[in-house]
This record gives structure tokens, sequence and C-alpha cells, in this order.
């Protein structure tokens, strides 16, 4: 079943490839969107299936291919990829939607869009460290050719730069897929929780260190961010929502998957050293946005900061905070998605992005209304205005990272009040005051009529908004799906977070449903030794 997911895609590649004659724009994207729509609803298909109560693999699928190499055909969906996969399909979805009708070489295109989509899928149900990076690789040509060919006007600088960095970073996972595998003394790249209990602590250090930084330029996380805002600026807007959405999301995942999953005691021993990295990143990001006249780079720079968030709460390794990880990605994936879109919306309708430039769009009559109001809604939730997803991911990171991390947990807040600083700026510059498209040292352009937004551009954005509100309202709709799996990954961490815990509970703490308003619980928190002891929960 699982392997649906990945060959939908590809079918719909061989179509593209195969279709006779001069393939129209129209057909291409219909071809596209069908192979999306049929990978969408199976994810929802698996979803009906999938048992919540199951925190391990489910649908898992195996077939021995360079046994060898310790390399196998594994997949498994569990919480952690499950929300992913979903986020994948829908963004994908939502970039072929909003293609330039008009763009050149559209079977290429097409093709790696569908690529991308398919391999992102497979990385996610990846079970076999060798097969995860495969995949991991896989995505990595076709998004050079989609910022290289139908970029802007530095579009072969940005798509060099992102391409080098991501070969540095498969350099250093590859390693340290290579040592973890090797040292213990295993022949099957597998994934196995416990593949690295027999390793010094120094070496599980070393190989640790060497899995973040590799999956830190892929977040990215300073000091490895510099080709995000370059690759953002010069890509097309389908692409940033790609790259934003989903693609930075593969790292997030790798750092939670494999480090915090395989690496238990070397992570408890640079978790204090990670949350204090996540706060520069966080810190930096915002204050980076704040200095931009650019809208897609503060857009970008804001990604820097709240992927931040994802490795706060991964290095407090609390049930709820590593809940959080999950919850902070999907958030993240949506919000910007809609941000980017909406960014591409105003450059193709006014010619520009820049901040000194533009006033006025929200004027209700000459002005885009509409792209103003969900541009409003878009960084009230990046900001995290309750009632709005990005609330509730926030609040889980800081409520769940608290206890352990305090100083970091609080500077971490302070970004997010950065988050309110840089793009109130950017509302209040480019959609209030009077309309014009000119620097404010000329004189205003009072006879501008911009076009009324279509369609075509209104319902990618607004589906989008629906979901950024639902989860906010009903935020247990989306973290039923991992809390099992996540409960699972913090049991290594026991001694860990008891040992950090500032204050001691006094009575049973309630479990991540009960903090997001569920009244069921799931299991109640026993003070046992880190051995045989059961699940345990956040206070």
């Amino acid at each position: 079943m699982l392997s649906t997911l990945i060959l939908i895609p590809l079918v719909g590649v061989l179509v593209l490839c195969l279709w006779p004659g001069t393939l129209e724009s129209k057909t291409a994207k219909l071809i596209s969107s069908a192979a999306l729509a049929f990978t969408l609803g199976w994810v929802g298909l698996l979803a009906t299936r999938f048992e919540l109560g199951t925190p391990g693999f489910q649908f898992e699928e195996l077939l021995p291919w360079v046994e060898p190499l310790g390399l196998s055909y594994r997949l498994g969906l569990d919480g952690l990829s499950l929300p992913l996969l979903a986020v994948n399909s829908l963004l994908g979805l939502v970039a072929i939607y909003i293609s330039d009708p008009k763009l050149h070489r559209v079977r290429l295109y097409y093709v790696l869009l569908l690529v991308i989509n398919s391999a992102v899928a497979g990385a996610f149900l990846a079970a076999n460290l060798l097969l995860f990076f495969i995949f991991y690789e896989l995505e990595l040509i076709p998004l050079y050719l989609l910022i290289a060919i139908w970029g802007g006007a530095r579009r072969g600088y940005a798509a060099t730069k992102f391409l080098i960095y991501t070969a540095l970073s498969g350099v250093l996972i590859l390693g340290a897929f290579l040592g973890l595998v090797w040292l213990s003394g295993n022949t099957s790249f597998d994934y196995d929780s416990g593949l690295a209990a027999a390793l010094p602590l120094a070496q599980q250090v070393t190989l640790l260190v060497a899995l973040l930084v590799g999956f830190g330029i892929k977040v990215p996380l300073f000091p490895f961010h510099t080709w995000l805002p370059d690759a953002h600026v010069e890509a097309s807007t389908p692409v940033s929502v790609l790259l934003a959405g989903v693609l930075l999301k593969l790292g997030t995942y790798g750092v939670v998957r494999f480090g915090l999953g395989l690496l238990p005691d070397a992570w408890m021993a640079l978790a204090p050293w990670m949350a204090t990295w996540a706060v520069i990143s966080v810190l930096y990001g915002s204050l980076a946005a704040i200095a931009q006249t650019d809208m897609k780079k503060m857009v970008a720079y804001s990604s820097i900061g709240h992927m931040g968030y994802v490795l706060l709460a991964a290095a407090a390794s609390t049930p709820l905070s590593i809940v959080a990880t999950v919850f902070q990605m999907i958030s993240h994936g949506l919000i910007s998605a809609l941000l980017f879109l909406l960014v591409g919306v105003v450059y193709k309708t006014t010619g520009t992005r820049d901040l000194t430039v533009l006033r006025g769009l929200l004027n209700p009559e000459r002005g885009l209304p509409f792209v103003g109001s969900m541009m409003i809604l878009g960084v009230m939730a990046s900001a995290g205005i309750p009632g709005m997803v990005g609330f509730i991911s926030e609040f889980l990171v800081f409520r769940g990272s608290f206890l352990i991390f305090p100083v970091q947990t609080l500077l971490c807040m302070v970004g997010s009040g950065l988050t309110a600083v840089y793009f109130l700026l950017l509302v209040n510059r480019a959609f209030f005051g009077r309309l014009a498209i000119a620097p404010p040292a000329n004189t205003p352009q009072l006879d501008i009529v911009l076009p009324q937004v279509s369609w075509r551009d209104r319902a990618p954005a607004l589906g989008l908004s629906a979901l950024i509100v639902a989860f906010g309202l009903q935020p247990n709709w989306l973290a039923r799906w991992s809390e099992h799996t996540t409960l699972v990954l913090h049991q290594p961490y026991q001694g860990f977070v008891q040992a950090g815990t500032r204050f001691a509970p006094a009575t049973s703490p309630a479990t991540v449903a009960d903090t997001l308003g569920d009244t069921v619980l799931i299991a109640p928190a026993l003070t046992m030794p880190l051995s045989n002891a059961p699940v345990p929960v956040d206070p």
C-alpha cells in the first residue's frame, strides 16, 4: 500500500514522457494534478486504516534489494510520517495548480514536480537508512533544475549554491549512517531504535554532530542558512511553496527520526547545546527578517527562525515537546506556503516585491483587498495569534520545553515577539496607506488600478487559510495522529527529562491530548527506573 504513494507520481511522469506530440500546458497540468490528487486520496485512505494506538511502523513493506550492502526496500508508516505525507501531497497539488499556464518546457517542468513529490514521499516512508538517503538525494537534481531553468535573474547562482550546500548535507548524512551501522557491527541498514545502544558515547556524539550539521543545512539552521534566501528569491512561486512547505521538513524530520530516535545518549549530552543553537537560529532569523525590504526574502528568513523552534522542542525531549516538533513542521508548512503564495500574487500583479515601493495594496476599490486580507491572516498565524495553528504549535513548543530549558525557551519567546514586528512592518508598508507603486519620495500615482485576483489564485489561499484556522481551533485533529509515536520516541529520555525538570508535579500530570483539550487520557505518568518503564507523559 505504501509503495503506491511513491509509484503514482512516477506513473504520472511516465504518462507525461510518453504523451505523443506537443504537450499542452493545460493537459500536463491536468495529468499532474490527477496523479497528486490520487496520491492525496491514498494518504486519506491510509489515515482511515491507521491504528492510533500503535506507535510503531504500520503497513510495512519489505523487499530484499542489495543484501551484501544491507540495503533493503523497507517502507513503514507511523505518526511521525503520516501528517508530513499529507502535507507533501497537498502542497504538491497546490504548486501544480498555481503554476503559470504560459511557462516554457512544460513537459520537463511537471515531470520534475512529480519526481520531487515521489522522492519526498519515499524519504518519509523509508525504514532503511540507505533507502532514506537515496530518496533524500533524489529530490536534489529536480529542485536544482526547477530553480536554474524557471528562476529569476540570478537563478544560476542560487541553484548552484543550493546544489553545493545540499550535496555537502548528503555527504555528512551518508557518513553518519555508514559509521552508525559499521561501528555497531550490524550488516543491515534497517531502522532500529537500538542500533547505537552498544556504541561508546564519544562515537555517538561524533555521529550525532555529523547528522545535526547535515540535516541542519537542509532545515536550514544558522550558520548553514545562506543558500535559502537566494533560492527563495530566485525560485518561482510554486517552487518556493514546495521548498518552504515540504522540502525543508526533510531536515527537521531527519533530526527527529535519526538523531532523536537513534542516538539517545549523545542526544542527552548535546541537548543543552542544541537548545542554544535553536535560540541563535530563532533570533538571527527574526532579526534578519526585520532588515529585509524584499517581501519574499523576509518570509524566507522567517522560515529560519521558525525552524529553530523544532530544534528547541526536539532538544527538550519531553512527550509534549516531541509532539510539538510534528505540529510545528505542519504549521510552518501550511503558513509559509500561504505567505509565499500571496507574495507571488503581489509580484505577478504589481511587478515588484520591494517594501519601499509598494503602498496601500489593501485599497478596497483599486488595490488587492483579498490578498491583503489573506496576508494579514497569514502573518497573524505566523506570529502566533490564538485561534490559528501557529499559536498552538508555538504554545506546545514553549510549554514542552520550558521545564527543561527555561532560559532558552524564554529567549525563543522573544523571537516569537519579533515575528510580529517584522510581519507588522510588511503589512504596514505594503498594504496600508495611500495606494501607490513608487518610492515614498516620489509623487504618488493616484490613478493606479490593479487587476482583480483570479479565482485560480484565490482558491488555494482560501484552502490553506481554512486549514490554518481549523487546526488552530481543533489542534487535536492533528496531534492525535502523532501522539503515540512521539511518546515512544520519548521513552529513552525519561531519566533526562525527570532530572532536568525544575518543577515536580504534585499529581499525575496530564497527557498531550488533555493539554490540547481532549478529555481522554492516554496513560498516567509513573515514576519508575529508566529500564522497563512504561511510556510516560509530560508534566
